[in-house]
């Protein structure tokens, strides 16, 4: 007899209870938007707990001192998921020292969130993503400062982007620490920048861990960055960027890669299982080469993308050779036999290191006018190493560490 109270006891509970995964989504964005545009130096704006969407661009321009605050990266969801009109989802642009906190930005047309011409950003446990996960039609970029300095990336998560979850470009004096990105094409990307610390972050599951990139034909040229006390890991994704773009080069299983830059110091990261190289140091002529007759971008592109210039020897400012790159004390680990077989260079690597996928990977191009690079690795453990000797069809290609090993001493300048 006492079964029967019981058992409807239960069954009103559960005739009563909402789905868990239904979400009552609210709209905010006209008040919202007009906060952002009467907001005056120093102010704090908050966000307030709950889902809300967005349908077009949410702006803030020419702001000072403001500060944007949710109750949390789980507590407070921006969507822009029915977006009709414009390419991000939050834009900022023309600011002095602005704060972005504690909420989430989803499901952008284009880049979720993107700051430009800013002087003093930080992004602060920013959730950003794609909740579909990883697909082509996704935004290129979910974190995106460009031609800011003076910007702070941390505690933030990225997902989803069919570029760079976590992007800086044509910035000055960046840090991007503690932060997690993940099914992106490229986890964490420094692009043209300068004077940028990349420290205490978890990449994991991309086409490519960590990038440090600097390419032609843009406003300036990077250099000095230091990566270091990371966790790179599995980063085994499929490409699935754009045709043409210039992340869509990258092989699947890049733990880390250094194109046509210079002063950088890697040391004290945590490479493992990364399927193909654990870090790649090439210049662009090999990408150039590799894209040859497939660097024509998809129609429908949204976002600042880069793509492959093959035109790159006209911009007579532009180094496209890395060289003063150091590499030191990390820690290289890969249960994987086998390097992709979706790339060129994945294939090569098959026949050159069967069952030992290299941990470091050189292109081996070398130029009269620049005979010496300065690549020097100082790896304490028993790592693979290959030199491929690209410019002569990889008949040189070499596994002979000696000629890059080198002392302790940081190379990079102004340390």
């Amino acid at each position: 007899m006492r079964i029967i109270p019981a058992l409807l006891i239960i069954g009103l509970i559960a005739g009563c209870s909402s789905p868990k995964d239904e979400i009552q989504w609210k709209s905010i964005e006209k008040d919202l938007q007009t906060k952002l545009i009467l907001a005056e130096d120093g102010e704090v704006i908050d966000l307030p707990e709950g889902h809300f969407m967005f349908s077009r661009t949410l702006t803030m321009d020419g702001k000072s001192n403001v500060t944007l605050r949710g109750k949390g990266m789980d507590k407070t969801i921006l969507s822009w998921k029915n977006q009709v009109e414009g390419a991000q989802g939050f834009q900022v642009s023309n600011g002095k020292n602005i704060i972005l906190e504690d909420f989430s930005i989803e499901d952008a047309k284009g880049d979720n969130l993107k700051v430009n011409d800013t002087q003093g950003i930080v992004l602060r446990r920013i959730r950003s993503v794609w909740a579909e996960g990883p697909k082509t039609e996704n935004g290129a970029y979910a974190l995106y400062p460009v031609l800011c300095k003076n910007v702070l990336m941390e505690e933030c998560i990225a997902m989803g982007s069919s570029d760079a979850g976590i992007y800086v470009g044509q910035s000055d004096s960046v840090i991007i620490r503690n932060n997690k990105a993940y099914w992106n094409v490229a986890g964490i990307e420094s692009e043209n920048s300068k004077w940028v610390e990349i420290y205490g972050n978890e990449a994991f599951e991309n086409t490519g861990g960590i990038l440090v990139f600097d390419l032609p034909g843009l406003t300036q040229y990077g250099h000095t960055t230091k990566v270091y006390n990371n966790i790179i890991r599995s980063n085994n994704h499929d490409n699935f960027a754009q045709e043409g773009n210039i992340v869509a080069t990258i092989p699947p299983g890049s733990g880390m890669m250094i194109l046509a830059t210079h002063d950088i110091d890697i040391y004290n990261n945590d490479f493992k299982d990364n399927t193909t190289v654990g870090v790649a140091i090439v210049s662009y002529e090999l990408v150039a080469a590799l894209s040859e007759g497939e660097t024509q971008q998809e129609e429908g592109a949204v976002g600042g993308v880069q793509t492959v210039n093959n035109s790159f020897r006209d911009d007579s400012l532009y180094n496209s050779f890395p060289y003063d790159v150091r590499i030191r004390d990390n820690k290289f680990a890969n249960s994987h036999w086998f390097p992709t077989t979706s790339n060129d260079i994945g294939k090569l690597l098959i026949l050159k290191s069967f069952f030992n996928p290299p941990d470091i990977v050189y292109d081996g191009i070398e130029t009269e006018d620049q005979p010496e690079r300065n690549i020097c690795i100082n790896e304490s453990g028993d790592i693979t190493f290959i030199n491929l000797d690209a410019a002569n069809d990889f008949e040189g290609l070499s596994k002979d560490l000696t000629p890059f090993k080198c002392g302790s001493s940081p190379v990079v300048s102004g340390q």
